[in-house]
């Protein structure tokens, strides 16, 4: 069956590069609201290749921009498997930094370059792909799918929650499927089974009512530059250690096996700081430099500002100061917990005289996935046979809301696949994605559908 499948990939592979580069010059910017009509044409370009690869689709409108939904769903007593992805793209800008216009698919050293080629449409893409092979081929999927394809996901998500909670028939499952992570590194794919968190917030302090000349009031208030500094200063010891009471309160603490496989991935901490500009790492003692970005709780300055920052002196005392706040979180620790908890925290740190806004944004729970499961086990098989190595197991220092939400709200596990790079420029000017993981992304989705059917539900 799956040598059918294989031939189908094969013979096709070239149309489903054209098809993608249709896709890839539709600039579906949720973020621009005059590019709102563009936005909705990827969403029917979508609809309309779910439909040709035989799923039974429909657009689902909602108060911004619309959900492509599919299913097929024949397979009884086999696993149902939700597919999540994304049509909508991040704005393009700088547009002088691009080597070839961002909604002009170029094809060069074996990539294709345009904004979304990685995040998210050429990832999403396979799946689409995956089933129309199975379909052409046999008429009919080894297993159950239900594909969410969102247009809101680089400005939040808004609508897709009210969906989820409104359509939890239609989107009930067994497991999740996400390819919107990376490989580890080119021809060592991974599988992500743990994401970080996040709290987000900004501090305003403010001092006199207005900026005050600092020859004449300088050490007669108090300069909120100065408090804030302070302020933020006391959130680290000389350890690196986050000194929020109750900060690490719920920390699950890496096994010995997790250490033992993040040290045997190939890492060379010198080429790390090369890559960066930088000429040392930096973090919480008594861990390694991936630990510290995959499995360890921090607390970041994304923003500071404070008085004057235009050319040349202009001596005042400023009449306040802010700053942008993220702590990136593991599992278990609690968003909105330790986002009281900070606020107290700096509101302790205040200095006399001055007074302090807090506003929170947002957060989400950090997650970790039991990686010996047999969802897990499926997907491992899939992706070697399809990339011709076994997948390494990884987490990701960043945050996918989503997948907490599908854990809360439907119930389940997500296997995040990624069939990129972490230096395909996701978000940056030449975003790219290799055609041959497209290949074998597409490959691997297929074989995927085959090795799930095996499961007991």
């Amino acid at each position: 069956m799956v040598e059918q499948v294989r031939e189908y990939l094969k013979q096709h592979q070239d149309r489903f590069v054209s098809e993608l580069i249709e896709l890839l010059k539709i600039p579906s910017v949720s973020a621009d609201s005059t590019l709102k009509s563009e936005t909705r044409r990827g969403a029917e370009f979508v609809l309309k290749q779910m439909e040709a690869a035989g799923l039974d689709s429909r657009m689902v409108e909602t108060a911004g921009h619309p959900i492509v939904y599919g299913s097929w769903k024949k397979a009884p007593e086999k696993p149902t498997v939700l597919v999540y992805g994304h049509y909508d793209v991040q704005p393009p800008d700088p547009l002088d930094q691009w080597t070839t216009p961002p909604f002009e698919p170029d094809i060069r050293d074996g990539h294709i370059y345009a904004r979304g080629a990685t995040d998210d449409k050429g990832q999403m893409y396979t799946h689409i792909k995956s089933v129309e092979a199975w379909m052409k081929t046999h008429g009919e999927l080894p297993v159950n799918v239900v594909f969410v394809i969102e247009g809101e996901e680089e400005v939040g998500s808004d609508n897709l929650d009210r969906f989820l909670e409104e359509n939890k028939d239609l989107v009930a499952c067994d497991i999740a499927v996400i390819s919107d992570t990376s490989q580890y590194a080119p021809g060592i794919p991974a599988i992500t089974y743990g994401l970080r968190g996040i709290l987000a917030c900004e501090v305003i302090v403010r001092g006199p009512k207005q900026d005050l000349h600092s020859g004449v009031f300088g050490g007669a208030v108090t300069n909120p530059g100065n408090g804030l500094a302070k302020m933020i200063a006391a959130l680290h010891d000389d350890q690196g250690r986050v000194q929020i009471p109750g900060f690490y309160d719920g920390v699950i603490e890496l096994t010995q096996e997790e250490r033992d496989q993040f040290a045997a991935l190939p890492f060379d901490e010198a080429k790390f700081m090369s890559s960066l500009g930088v000429n040392a790492v930096a973090g919480e003692a008594g861990f390694t430099t991936l630990e510290r970005r995959w499995a360890r709780p921090t607390c970041d300055v994304n923003g500071m500002i404070s008085g004057y920052t235009g050319e040349g002196p202009k001596t005042i005392v400023p009449a306040q100061a802010r700053v942008k706040l993220t702590c990136r979180l593991v599992p278990d620790q609690d968003p909105k917990a330790l986002t009281k908890a900070l606020e107290q925290f700096l509101r302790d740190q205040l200095p006399t005289g001055l007074t302090m806004e807090f506003i929170d944004f947002h957060g989400c729970r950090g997650l970790v996935f039991d990686f010996n499961s047999p969802y897990m086990a499926a997907a491992r098989t899939a992706i070697e046979q399809a990339f011709g190595a076994a997948p390494v197991m990884i987490r990701e220092g960043g945050s996918i809301p989503v997948v907490e939400t599908f854990k809360t709200m439907v119930g389940v596990e997500t296997l995040l696949l990624g069939w990129g790079q972490n230096t395909d420029n996701l978000h940056s000017p030449n975003e790219r994605f290799s055609l041959e993981s497209f290949r074998q992304g597409t490959l691997a989705s297929a074989l995927l559908w085959q090795e799930l059917s095996e499961i007991q539900v």
